[in-house]
């Protein structure tokens, strides 16, 4: 047997984690064979989608002869997201539906209320892989007690509300609770995958309550600052964080009419330089292609030099307003604009927007 142990995972440099998915597979396993058994389960191996095992912690675990209560700990590894350390528990109990599993949300789990999620509107936004999960891994202790019976499965999370409020929930159209996820089981390390599939969500959402036009941001800041001045619903603005290129080229794949391109001299003066992934670790804002843009916008030789000198794009942007450099900051709109379209193969029309620290526009450039 393939056995991930968690807990020799802290010797590891960077530790795997568990999805929020696995969790409630583990406790609902837990829950099954506390019953079983008739004793206190500590830990719980969780068969995973790829056919290899994770052993998970039991945090909590009540049971009697035909039903049980049973909770785990989420550990998101090294890769914590807001869900990491919240407690996922399970209710499980008998009913008289033969061989049939129920899964249902309680308290802290949201419920969907738009499309393009791949879940039923009014229904407990718990993703179809977890529940296959604890569907496989309940069957395979419970095969002779679901020859006359059926179990009830209630997940909830204690601080789900709350917790909901820090994720993209609310925007999606998920209502009163976080998302029981997970497509592997495991959480990798400062992986991208689950960052990127958050940008696919989002924009399927936009495009399942008929939108097609969206507000690519790069942050919170920029998004707030961005509602004031573009009239579209929640759901319509997606932050893509670091990702620039892979969420316009996501654009073109779902045929969005328009996109407008947010943020401040940061992002946008890598974007501008055609970088699509534009991590502070992965890529560093190039002073002399700055300095390039300040040249073709008849920056004197004294500011140019300061440009190449300087520590940040901020400090760049600063060196521009107090030499009155006429045209700097619509060369980054045009430049960002330029690249935006080449990585969309040219299909999405672009609105670029650059702001100042304080919310006001420091230039745009968008279709001629």
């Amino acid at each position: 047997m393939n056995t991930i142990n968690v807990e020799e995972e802290e010797k590891i440099k960077l530790k795997t984690g568990y999805t929020t998915g696995s969790s409630a597979t583990a406790a609902a396993k837990a829950a099954l064979l506390s019953i079983v058994n008739q004793q206190k389960i500590e830990n719980i191996d969780v068969l995973l989608p790829k056919r290899s095992f994770i052993e998970i912690p039991i945090y909590s675990c009540e049971f009697n002869f035909d039903k049980a209560r049973c909770s785990v700990i989420k550990n998101g590894g090294d890769d914590p997201d807001v869900t990491h350390g919240a407690e996922i528990i399970v209710e499980l109990s008998f009913t008289d539906k033969v061989n049939q599993i129920d899964i249902d949300g309680g308290i802290g789990v949201g419920i969907v209320t738009k499309p393009g999620l791949g879940l039923e509107i009014n229904k407990p936004a718990i993703n179809p892989v977890p529940k296959k999960m604890i569907d496989e891994n309940l069957r395979s202790i419970g095969k002779e007690i679901l020859k006359k019976n059926g179990f009830r499965v209630v997940i909830s999370v204690p601080k789900g509300r709350e917790l909901a409020l820090k994720t993209d929930n609310p925007r999606l159209g998920i209502k009163n609770g976080i998302s029981i996820l997970g497509t592997s089981g495991i959480v990798i390390p400062f992986s991208t995958a689950s960052y990127a599939a958050s940008i696919r969500q989002n924009l399927d959402v936009a495009v399942a309550m008929g939108n097609d036009v969206v507000v690519l941001t790069t942050g919170g800041r920029s998004e707030d600052y961005a509602k004031k001045i573009v009239d579209l619903p929640e759901h319509c603005f997606v932050q893509m964080g670091d990702f620039s290129g892979y969420t316009i080229q996501q654009c073109g794949k779902k045929n969005i009419k328009k996109a407008y391109v947010v943020g401040f001299i940061g992002k946008l003066a890598k974007m501008a330089a055609g970088i699509k992934q534009t991590h502070v670790k992965g890529s560093k804002v190039d002073m002399n292609f700055l300095s390039e843009l300040a040249k073709k916008s008849n920056a004197n030789d004294k500011v140019i030099e300061s440009i190449k000198k300087a520590n940040t794009a901020r400090h760049v942007s600063e060196i521009i307003q107090e030499n009155n450099v006429d045209g700097f900051f619509e060369l980054i709109c045009s430049e960002t604009y330029k690249h935006m379209r080449k990585h969309s193969d040219g299909k999405v029309p672009i609105d670029v927007i650059l702001f100042d620290f304080d919310g006001s526009v420091l230039a745009r450039k968008s279709e001629e």
